[in-house]
């Protein structure tokens, strides 16, 4: 029975994913690159000026750096107990119970998705008039997204360490730009160093929800640390140091960037956000920089956008394999490529999914930018937001039953406090939505966005109990990842049962 769950036969090698492949740099890369510094930078920061009239936008970066990394305390504690590519569907299932963690399994899939589809959809509007002005090319903007996608797609099925390393090259590139380009902007004539952006009363002035929550959009990705926590060498140590290391890059980028930028915009900063957009960070810079700095500015806007798409593109397949390993999903995607041990079925569903709204977008004539890439991310935002709260409540019900190995820091102060401020911060995002989407209130995005993460919730809580009343050694093996009941025979199930360690394994939940 041990030697039927510890040594895998040659057919069960196509699922599991690749083993030793990630160290702790890989995975930073894995993690900054879904968060896309120069995207938010050029973009978020921006719109966040804009819409809100607030320029405290450095602060709000570092107070939601300090709440995610509270938060994380109790998650990556959780981390070296639990060794899951579903990461908060596992951590869910095994802190809150097996429906409620199927129900999350689905809202990640649906907040990650909106994520990588808007994305094709901002890289394409991005692309085209850059492309007519560069090469007098007038092609659609949905010709450019299908040279994205097709990229993405092909590197969804190559070794986890080939991503990684586009990723790398991609990342690096975009980091020095958007420092280099920040100090331009102190180095520019209208540059006048202001206190404006770290001006902590902006975060409980009116407007201030959708502040935070626009920082928060910015960090989205830091969570998935976990995700590759099985692809990862020795993921106890790899797992939080990429996790703390990145929250305090992307803290660090963020709020340095923004406050070198509306420092040299001066006090129209808000006007100029309003008129010039994406353009605001690149027109600052090329004062000192010249002309060359649009254009290099430009390229690299569109390379972080195919950086964050690999990324996303690599985390839903994950999760697809992890939910089809387990039974939750058909079991096709729980299957890896042999050599490479990428999720291929699970890789081969998300560039479908991507290739579908493409079309679909391209047919009906929709905006690009605005109903797909901008409402597309505030959406995706908002559901990674919820299932961060989520996952809070379910590391102080893990650790209330599991408290071995864990002192009350990391099991009880910091997952309690990190679940308060996570409580607060998806109240403002709730209260807040319509003008993050750019809406009036009660207007049809303005329900349908927020509601459709709450209907997916309870339909997955629903496929759950199906599941335990209908397949209870599915059921059973819920969250259990690699040890889950992967194999017909009882040997595997009953080895996942005793290696499960918490109340859930016996399946009576």
């Amino acid at each position: 029975m041990s030697s039927t769950a510890t040594q895998p036969s040659e057919s069960q090698l196509s699922n599991a994913l690749a083993r030793n492949r990630l160290g702790v740099a890989a995975v930073v890369f894995f993690v900054m690159s879904a968060a896309a510094p120069l995207t938010v930078v050029a973009g978020v920061v921006p719109t966040g000026l804009a819409v809100t009239g607030l320029t405290g936008i450095s602060i709000a970066f570092i107070a939601v750096a300090l709440v995610l990394a509270i938060f994380s305390v109790g998650y990556v504690a959780m981390a070296r107990h639990i060794s899951n590519a579903g990461a908060f569907y596992a951590y869910v299932s095994r802190g809150l119970g097996r429906p409620v963690g199927v129900g999350a399994s689905w809202v990640a899939l649906l907040a990650y998705n909106m994520f990588q589809v808007a994305s094709y959809g901002g890289f394409g509007a991005i692309a085209q008039p850059l492309f007519v002005d560069w090469f007098g090319l007038d092609a659609p903007w949905w010709a450019f997204g299908l040279v994205a996608w097709a990229l993405v797609a092909i590197l969804g099925v190559r070794d986890v360490a080939v991503n990684g390393k586009v990723l790398a090259t991609l990342l690096v590139a975009e980091i020095a730009l958007t420092v280099v380009f920040s100090i331009a902007e102190i180095l520019s004539d209208g540059f006048h160093a202001s206190s404006a952006p770290v001006d902590v009363s902006q975060l409980t002035g009116a407007g201030a929800g959708a502040l935070l929550v626009m920082a928060i959009t910015g960090f989205v990705g830091f969570e998935q640390s976990v995700v590759f926590s099985e692809e990862s060498r020795d993921p106890k140590r790899t797992v939080p140091r990429a996790t703390y290391i990145a929250i305090a890059l992307i803290a660090v980028i963020y709020a340095f960037a923004s406050w070198a930028m509306i420092s040299a915009a001066g006090g129209d900063v808000v006007a100029r956000a309003g008129a010039e957009g994406p353009e605001l960070f690149f027109n600052l810079a090329s004062g000192p920089l010249g002309s060359i700095a649009l254009h290099l500015g430009h390229i690299l806007f569109l390379t972080s956008l195919i950086a964050a798409m690999i990324s996303f593109h690599n985390i839903i397949s994950r999760y697809m394999f992890s939910l089809g390993r387990e039974g939750v999903l058909p079991r096709l995607f729980g299957r890896t490529v042999p050599g490479t041990g990428a999720p291929k079925n699970g890789s081969l569903a998300q560039s479908a999914v991507g290739l579908i709204v493409i079309v679909a977008y391209a047919v009906a004539g929709w905006d690009p930018l605005v109903q797909l890439f901008f409402w597309g991310g505030t959406g995706g935002g908002l559901g990674v937001l919820l299932l961060i709260t989520l996952t809070a409540f379910a590391v102080i019900g893990y650790f209330a039953r599991n408290p071995e190995g864990e002192d009350v820091m990391h099991r009880v102060v910091a997952p309690v406090v990190g679940a308060v401020l996570l409580i607060v911060v998806s109240y403002l995002a709730l209260d807040n939505i319509a003008t993050l989407l750019g809406v009036e209130p009660g207007s049809k995005p303005a329900i349908v966005v927020p509601s459709s993460f709450g209907v997916v919730l309870i339909l997955g809580i629903i496929w759950g109990l199906f599941l335990k009343s209908s397949r209870p050694q599915v059921y059973a093996g819920i969250g259990l990842g690699a040890s889950s009941a992967t194999t017909t025979g009882g040997g595997g199930f009953a080895a996942a049962l005793n290696e499960a360690n918490d109340p859930y394994a016996g399946g009576h939940r």
